[in-house]
């Protein structure tokens, strides 16, 4: 499994669809709960995706549309889902959330790990799908590597937050790496969005999940971790650069990080 270096240098076809109401605002899982209902199947080729909410009352009916093309058909589907006018619209360059450092976002398996020890009843996959990180660094290996989650390993066994090492203590500075090929820059801490306190099936809402995750982010910070870079401890993996030499580049399962 393998995923290409895009324009803008985040990953090819990761987020390069974005929803706006008719007064152009974001339509997203930070703004509506409800987006959390809907399933999107992917073809294996990533050319064309099957959109379905499994359960709704209204029967939305399942529909497939060309992938990253079709947006006026998904436009007409997510505009019956949510009972109101929908715009989809599409770039190459993709609608990361942090515009000054839009690489992959980058986590470690056991930093997931400790997240789901803090919430008794959370599974590795519902972890990884609440914190929606790109790349995920695993010292084993991982079974699978989708745009939303792929896998890279290093050579050792990795301690929780180990990814906290991959940033400066300064915002003027960064921490350069490679994954495979492909040259990195580690930015940031990434900050985390309401999502996270959401179960990511129903969207219902986890009360104290925030609170929790704060103090205990703040406990459990490693001594590597540039605490400085923690205007708040509500922040889980990193926030990366890629040179635009990188583009057209790939990162596949089982390549090594090195600093």
């Amino acid at each position: 499994m393998e995923a290409r270096i895009g324009p803008n240098g985040g990953l090819e076809l990761d987020r390069v669809w974005a929803l706006y109401s008719a007064d152009g605002r974001w339509v997203n899982g930070k703004r509506t709960a409800a987006i959390h209902l809907v399933r999107a199947a992917y073809a294996a080729d990533i050319r064309s995706v099957t959109l379905t909410v499994p359960g709704d009352r209204r029967q939305i009916p399942a529909m497939t549309f060309a992938f990253p093309d079709d947006t006026e058909g998904a436009a007409e589907w997510f505009s019956m889902y949510f009972e109101q006018a929908i715009q989809v619209r599409y770039t190459r360059e993709g609608f990361p959330d942090d515009g000054l450092a839009p690489g992959p976002t980058i986590v470690s398996t056991a930093s997931l790990a400790a997240v789901c020890e803090w919430f008794p009843g959370m599974a590795l996959d519902e972890a990884r799908r609440r914190f929606r990180t790109t790349l995920e660094i695993d010292a084993d290996g991982g079974p699978q590597a989708r745009h939303t989650n792929g896998h890279a390993r290093t050579p050792e066994m990795l301690p929780a937050f180990w990814e906290d090492q991959l940033f400066a203590d300064s915002e003027s500075s960064v921490v350069r790496f490679k994954i495979g090929d492909v040259a990195l820059e580690g930015s940031n801490p990434c900050a985390r969005c309401p999502v996270p306190a959401r179960d990511s099936q129903t969207g219902a809402n986890d009360d104290g999940f925030q609170k929790r995750f704060i103090d205990l982010r703040r406990a459990q910070l490693p001594p590597w971790a540039p605490a400085e870079r923690f205007d708040h401890f509500y922040r889980l993996a990193i926030n990366t650069r890629i040179p635009s030499t990188e583009c057209g580049k790939l990162l596949r399962v089982g390549d090594a990080l090195v600093l």
